[in-house]
């Protein structure tokens, strides 16, 4: 069985320029945040970045506070242990049952015995449902 939920991710947008995710991790580290995710996408001219904090309503009012656009998203967050092949199953276990992954970010410290897996998908539920073997 895979831990798997669903998880509001914050979603930032903001000119490219330098500086701006190190303006984003100080307001997030001044509040005492901790992040659990990050990922950071330049598209057209624009920054956006993807959060998962370990107090999302804080960290989304705080950087909203801060004058940056920032939205939410459906996302589903697993924590898969740190073993070769756990995510090949698991994103087979999505394509057997027709579920396309949009977009998929991972963290896995070398060390560590599990990782987090932060992805959006064709439906978010129906994964949540798949990859905890319901």
């Amino acid at each position: 069985m895979v831990d798997a939920r669903l998880q509001q991710e914050i979603v930032l947008r903001s000119e490219d320029r330098v500086g701006v995710l190190a303006q984003v991790a100080c307001i997030l580290s001044d509040m005492g945040i901790n992040l659990l995710s990050v990922h950071l996408r330049l598209i057209e001219g624009e920054a956006v970045i993807y959060l998962l904090t370990t107090s999302q309503s804080y960290a989304h009012d705080a950087l909203r506070d801060a004058g940056f656009d920032v939205s939410q998203r459906d996302v589903v967050m697993l924590v898969l242990p740190h073993h070769p092949g756990f995510l090949r199953r698991t994103s087979e276990a999505l394509a057997r049952r027709d579920i396309s992954i949009d977009d998929l970010h991972v963290s896995v410290p070398e060390d560590g015995k599990s990782g987090v897996v932060v992805l959006t998908c064709s439906n978010n539920a129906h994964a949540i449902q798949i990859l905890r073997g319901r």
